[in-house]
């Protein structure tokens, strides 16, 4: 990735020298482009690229096509005008199962209409960042109607303590790297 902020651009060649043994490199973003992790998600056979502030449409045009050339589609979904929202994950993540979990604003939105959409209330919206391994959905504590509704789909829910990050934006796919 080249993240949109330039006080973060020098961290891409250290996670990519403490990644080079886990995952291999299978392309770059180059100049003018920038994308930032918190605008990909993996939803399967498919990514999902968010427009923001910090990626963007030469970015995700670069990632979409090293993403088409590994097998998988590339949709774009543009956020810039929800000012709630400063990436796509604060809004959205996959349940991995063809399920997405999104806020309002992003519920109805046609790019999503191939997936079944878990709404989460506007006032849980910060809950949206969850991230989802092997059946467990990670969730920010304190947002039962969120846990609820996981809970209810049969999901294994576990919560965290994310009211520090939260201070600073950060949230629970901020936090994790998934290879």
């Amino acid at each position: 990735m080249r993240p949109g902020a330039e006080s973060r651009r020098g961290e891409v060649a250290s996670v990519q020298e403490a990644l080079v043994d886990l995952s291999p490199v299978v392309g770059e973003i180059d100049a003018p482009g920038t994308v930032d992790g918190g605008d990909v998600c993996d939803a399967g056979d498919r990514y999902l690229i968010g427009l923001s502030e910090r990626t963007n449409e030469e970015g995700a045009r670069q990632l979409g096509t090293v993403l088409e050339r590994l097998g998988y589609e590339a949709l774009t979904v543009d956020v810039r005008g929800d000012a709630t929202l400063l990436h796509l994950k604060s809004g959205l993540a996959s349940l991995d199962d063809g399920r997405l979990v999104a806020v309002e604003t992003l519920a109805s939105r046609p790019e999503l209409r191939r997936f079944e959409i878990v709404r989460v209330p506007s006032v849980e919206a910060y809950a949206a960042n969850c991230v989802c391994v092997n059946g467990r959905v990670l969730l920010a504590r304190g947002f039962p109607v969120l846990e609820a509704a996981l809970s209810k789909l049969r999901y294994e829910v576990v919560t965290l303590e994310m009211s520090e990050f939260r201070k600073m934006d950060g949230g629970l796919s901020c936090l994790s790297l998934r290879l």
